[in-house]
């Protein structure tokens, strides 16, 4: 089970992320999450939002450079030691992990986790057999 992350490449000068999400805001998009990777040009602005394919149309009409990623979101308890138990799980199976991010929703005592894995199959199989929920495309458009 996955969702779809948004990578945009925007230039690394004063507005251009306040462009983007404006944009994003004129055409009603919500973003669940955020996460940005910057270099001295440009940076790449990871999003999970309600609609990815309304939003990829979006962002290319505009010209903007974008490309889908398949990622997990796993819901985990908001409590001390629930990041550390999914680590340990994925580093005993071998899962190296790409990057993470993190969000938080109006459900009480849970968090959620983006994580970018080489093997999200490999990845949900390890977490699912241990009671670990990921969380896919139609849930994230409902929170």
């Amino acid at each position: 089970m996955t969702v779809k992350q948004i990578s945009v490449f925007v230039e690394n000068t004063a507005g251009k992320l306040a462009e983007l999400t404006e944009y994003l805001h004129q055409h009603d998009i919500d973003m669940r999450a955020l996460s940005i990777a910057e270099t001295q040009d440009f940076g790449i602005v990871r999003i999970i939002v309600d609609d990815a394919y309304k939003t990829s149309q979006v962002l290319k009409e505009a010209g903007y450079v974008a490309s889908i990623t398949p990622v997990l979101a796993v819901e985990m308890p908001d409590e001390p030691g629930s990041l550390f138990k999914i680590l340990k799980l994925l580093g005993d199976g071998g899962i190296n992990l790409e990057y993470m991010y993190a969000f938080l929703t109006h459900k009480e005592s849970t968090a959620y986790m983006v994580l970018r894995v080489a093997d999200n199959e490999k990845a949900a199989e390890i977490l699912s057999k241990k009671g670990i929920h990921t969380v896919c495309q139609d849930a994230i458009a409902r929170l």
